[in-house]
């Protein structure tokens, strides 16, 4: 009798889990780099009037104002009136000032004089509304406004 057992064939290897956190690591960071992160959550509707000559911006001196009528979810909250979005919360015309100097503050201190308030207006806002933002941006000295469109042909 032998004291050592042969194997049995067939048997299957130990599969071998050295790679594996190579592997984890790696779809860990591109999923780190493939994922976008979303500025803003949405509340009001937004769409957006469209333009067929645009010119596109960096966003690191730029700082979004939404203006429309809240979106379905906070109607019963807030009403059907269109409405001021800065920085994923409503805020109202007083506020207007604050905010944006804030947000001013927060930029790199070399892009302050090319700082530029981006408004994001649906195309059911009143104008009136409108209008009264970008007073409150001129008594600031936020002069640089832009409007934000759609790309596409413009509609009568």
């Amino acid at each position: 009798m032998s004291k050592f057992k042969n194997k049995k064939k067939g048997d299957l290897p130990a599969i071998s889990t050295a790679s594996l956190p190579d592997i984890v690591f790696m779809l860990l960071f591109f999923f780190m780099v493939a994922t976008v992160m979303r500025d803003n959550n949405l509340l009001v509707e937004n769409d957006l009037p469209t333009a067929n000559q645009v010119e596109k911006l960096k966003k690191d001196r730029t700082t979004f104002i939404y203006m429309g009528k809240p979106s379905d979810r906070y109607q019963s909250r807030y009403g059907k009136e269109a409405r001021i979005q800065i920085n994923d919360k409503f805020t109202n015309l007083e506020s207007v000032q604050t905010a944006i100097t804030e947000a001013r503050e927060k930029i790199n201190e070399d892009l302050r004089d090319r700082f530029v308030v981006a408004l994001k207006v649906d195309k059911e806002a009143n104008a009136g509304l409108v209008s009264d933002v970008k007073q409150e941006l001129r008594k600031i000295n936020a002069l640089k406004v832009m409007y934000v469109t759609g790309i596409g042909d413009v509609e009568n």
